[in-house]
């Protein structure tokens, strides 16, 4: 069942308000991105000759490592810069 609602929301701060179609909506991108990861070529051209630049301020490893992957799943060039190697 596809719904045409189109996500309008800025912010996801709880499910409590969410209509039947905009849970639909998360579920089905859940889907598209289950079926992404299980291909043999995860990418995905989003970001293709963008970069982002990832600031830390607190050591986290596995958040830094969730952005950097998601980032370059989207095939965004990735700089990361943290707050205790930074002069800033």
């Amino acid at each position: 069942m596809k719904f045409n609602t189109q996500w309008t929301r800025n912010h996801l701060i709880g499910i409590e308000d969410l209509t039947a179609s905009e849970i639909n909506i998360i579920l089905e991108t859940a889907s598209s991105f289950k079926k992404t990861m299980l291909r043999s070529n995860k990418k995905l051209p989003t970001l293709r000759g963008r970069t982002i630049v990832n600031f830390f301020m607190e050591p986290s490893t596995r958040t830094r490592m969730a952005f950097e992957v998601a980032a370059g799943n989207l095939s965004a060039d990735v700089i990361t810069i943290t707050g205790s190697a930074s002069s800033l």
